[in-house]
């Protein structure tokens, strides 16, 4: 029995969403997107920034936390926006 690769990339997977959304030309199309979900809650956003995202805890027992993009909106709050499927404590 052989196997179908999948065509398609999943938008909700931590690959999906950097492969996707995560580069210079898909700024403005991501920009559009979370201004769409986020924009009641937050406030419109002016300005994404992809920086490097990893943050280590300094023994096990600390959590990874992986940050997608950081985010300033009109107002000038910054906040971040993580994708995450799976329950995270204390996040």
């Amino acid at each position: 029995m052989s196997t179908i690769a999948e065509k398609y990339i999943n938008p909700f997977t931590n690959y999906g969403f950097k492969r996707l959304f995560g580069e210079e030309p898909s700024k403005e199309l991501l920009l559009d997107f979370l201004n769409e979900l986020l924009v009641a809650e937050q406030g419109k956003i002016k300005k994404l920034t992809y920086l490097k995202s990893d943050k280590l805890g300094s023994s096990e027992e600390d959590r990874k936390a992986i940050f997608d993009l950081y985010c300033e909106n009109e107002k000038g709050e910054k906040f971040i926006v993580e994708l995450q499927k799976t329950k995270q404590k204390f996040f």
